[in-house]
Order: C-alpha cells, then structure tokens, then sequence
C-alpha cells in the first residue's frame, strides 16, 4: 500500500499524507523499536490499517507504521472460546484461522477489508439489537506505549481499562494483540426482500427487536426499502448458499458493476438520478439463502464511496430518518447512493457511538467524484438535534467541546491519554480536533 518515500492515501481518497518514514514491522518488538526511535526522534509516530477510514484518524504526518505484516493467530482458549489475534490481521481472514477450532465471531460489518485493530478503534459495528459493536467483543489487548512499553489489559491485568482501550481511536498506544470473545461457529439465514419503506420506518423498533439482525437501505426518490433480516442457527442446521453465479450477478455485476455506471451516469446527468435509483430498487435485494455466518454479514463493495454515519437513540431513529427524506426533497438534491439504517445494542466502551444506550445507526453516502458537503452538512444537522454521535471514521465536523457534552466519558478518556501519551507521540490533526491538542 505504501512504499518509503511515497504518499499515502485512504480508500475514500478524502485523507492523504507524504510521511517521513514508513516501516513495515512484522513482530511486537519491532513496534516497539519503532515508538523508541521515534521518541528519540521527537517525531510522532501511528499505525495505520487498510485505510477504510474517511476521516483523517489514521493519517500519519511522521512515522507511518504498516501493520500488513503483523497478522495471524496468536493463540485460541479452547475453554473459554477465546482467540488473541496480532493486530494487523484483516477480518476477512479471521474466520478461517476460527474455523479448526470450531469458532466464530459474534457479529461482523459488512465490510470485512479492515483491520481488527483499526475496526475496533474506530468503532466499526453490524447491526444487531442484541449484539454491541466490533469492540465488545474485546476481552483484552497488548499495546505498546508512548514510552515503548507493553500495556497488557485484560480480566486479569488493569482490568479497569478495557472499556478505554479496546476503542481507542490509536490515542493511547500502538495495538499489538487483541483478544475476542468468540462463539461457535453459526449459519445464517438471510431473507433480503423490498418493502414499502413507510411500514418499515414505522416498525423498524419492532422488527430490530424481534430479529437477530435487521436492517435496510432506502434509494432516495424512492417509496422502497430494501430490508436485510438475518436469522442465527447452529452450525448443523446445513446451508443452502447462494449458487456462484447467482452471487455473481447479485453483488458484482448489479452491486457494482450496474452501480457503478448508474452513479457514473448520474454524475453527468443529475435528473436521471431519481430513474436509476427508483431502476435500483426493483433490481436490488430480493433473494433468501443460508450460509456460514462471515460469508453472509459481509459484502463486497467494489464502487467507491464517501460516508457519514451518526448513531441516535433507538427510540428516535425513525423520527431522524424521516427529517433525512426531508431534507433531500426540499432541496431538490439527486442523491445516488442509498441512506442505510441498522441498529446495536448499548455497551460499557467509553468512546463507543452506542455507549449506555441502544442505537440506531444512520448512514448517508455520495459516490467519492461528487461533492458531498453540502448534503452532508445538513445531515449532520439533523443527527445532532436527535443527540447523534458521529462514527469516529466516517466524516463529520465535530471537535473536542462538542464531543465532550455527548460522551459521558470522554474526560476519563482524555484522562487516560495524558496519563499513557503525556507528549502526544500518536497524536495527529484528527485526534487534536476530536480529542484536543
């Protein structure tokens, strides 16, 4: 992804940056060499990931740490399902170093190209009214600190720190290890259907609280949504996956490559925009099938995009949701890419966007050649009059006093960062804004 010398840049193309170094360290100790070098160095130095963040919290002006290398499984507890992973291993890959010991993860994205550490300490989530985010699942770290040191936090070993570390945004060291509570190993039934977008809306509460995992996306200028109600079953209850081809023209030729000409073609032509998503729709999202629970919580997405995602109460979601259409009929904007809508049940991480209270999520998009800031400003808008939290790695403008009076927290937080970076070694310009200087 990088070389020494050359630019790096996020997927979204939203962040870039030229650092003064770039290492690829492939042990924990070389990680800790590096922090060494770079405080003798007066340099600040982070981790970066695959890059699936849209915002600027993995940029790294100093020293750009490439944790490609750092991946595989470290150990599995057999008695208490549970496997410690190096930091760098891609998610994707993680269910077949699960799959000899018969396990799984709790719940996934659905995206699976990023890092387990970058997934955690963004806030990465599914949906799920029953299941938190990517970060619950955390049982314990290894981090290396600002002065080189490994921090171990665990059940058994600062205990009283999980909540801070396992989402930490890369403030408060360089991860190294992280341990997950896993589960065995479970199928999933999928039922992917169109429905009349008003009655979703309107039971969307119900339907998330009944389902294992409920969620829809709805094309703007559109009277449809395309709902997503995943089923959990044991591992041998059988499968009937999606045949090959099938799966082929569902998610590669209409998931990205039709969507990719349509978001093209809308571009140069706006007013076709309300035909080809009402065209979408129709094409889009009606199939069931079972399969083992990775292959069906994750989909590939191949047409680049920008993000904002907020999380607001449960209660409110369908009141935020309906002020989102609004807004984008009463401007009159053509807007190519579907608004999503999921849920995750409230946990105990200090930073996460579902702290203390069960949330629904929503996320708006716009294809990464058009200009997003105008409908994304309004959004935003809208979600902090619900009392939204902004996804730490999807675009906002939120800064450290704004941040304060919607995470109960967030000064235990800052607290922590002074304590183990008192010389902001990670620091960068995100984490100045959201965090303070």
């Amino acid at each position: 992804m990088t070389r020494p010398g050359g630019a790096w840049q996020n997927w979204a193309r939203t962040e870039s940056v030229r650092p003064q170094r770039v290492e690829y360290p492939s042990t924990i100790a070389a990680v800790r060499r590096s922090v060494h070098a770079a405080v003798q160095q007066g340099r600040p130095i982070k981790a970066v990931g695959t890059g699936h963040s849209f915002t600027g919290i993995a940029v790294a002006p100093g020293i750009l740490l490439e944790l490609t290398d750092l991946s595989g499984l470290v150990s599995v507890d057999r008695e208490r399902s549970r496997a410690t992973v190096l930091a760098g291993t891609r998610l994707h890959r993680i269910p077949a170093l699960l799959a000899p010991y018969g396990l799984a993860m709790t719940n996934l994205g659905d995206i699976d190209r990023q890092s387990i550490a970058g997934a955690i300490s963004t806030g990465t989530h599914g949906t799920g009214l029953r299941f938190g985010g990517i970060a619950t699942q955390v049982v314990g770290v290894t981090l290396v600190t600002a002065d080189g040191e490994l921090l171990t936090v665990s059940e058994d070993e600062n205990a009283d720190l999980l909540p801070a570390v396992a989402l930490g945004l890369g403030a408060l060291g360089i991860l190294v290890e992280v341990t997950l509570q896993c589960v065995p190993a479970f199928v999933l039934h999928a039922v992917e259907r169109p429905e009349p977008l008003d009655a979703v809306v309107a039971d969307m509460q119900e339907r998330a609280k009944d389902a294992d995992h409920f969620e829809f996306y709805w094309f703007p200028h559109t009277d449809v949504a395309l709902t997503k109600t995943n089923t959990r079953r044991e591992s041998e209850a059988g499968t009937r996956p999606l045949r090959p081809a099938s799966k082929f023209v569902d998610d590669v030729l209409v998931g990205n490559g039709v969507h990719q000409a349509a978001c093209s073609v809308g571009r140069a032509v706006p007013a076709l925009v309300p035909s080809i998503n009402r065209l979408s729709a129709r094409v889009w999202g009606n199939r069931e099938f079972s399969d083992l629970s990775p292959r069906v919580f994750a989909t590939s997405r191949g047409v680049r995009f920008r993000e904002m995602e907020y999380a607001v109460p449960l209660e409110r979601v369908a009141e935020a949701f309906r002020a989102v259409q609004r807004v984008i009929d009463e401007n009159g904007w053509r807007v190519e890419f579907p608004v999503e809508v999921r849920c995750a049940a409230g946990d105990d991480r200090w930073l996460s966007t579902a702290h203390g209270r069960d949330s629904g999520y929503l996320a708006v998009h716009r294809y990464w050649r058009v200009d997003p800031a105008e409908y994304f400003a309004a959004v935003e808008e809208i979600m902090l009059a619900h009392d939204g939290r902004p996804h730490w790695g999807k675009l906002h403008t939120l800064s450290a006093p704004a941040l304060r009076e919607r995470y109960p927290r967030f000064d235990d937080f800052v607290a922590l960062r002074d304590r183990l970076d008192p010389d902001r070694r990670f620091r960068n310009a995100y984490l100045d804004r959201v965090l303070g200087a």
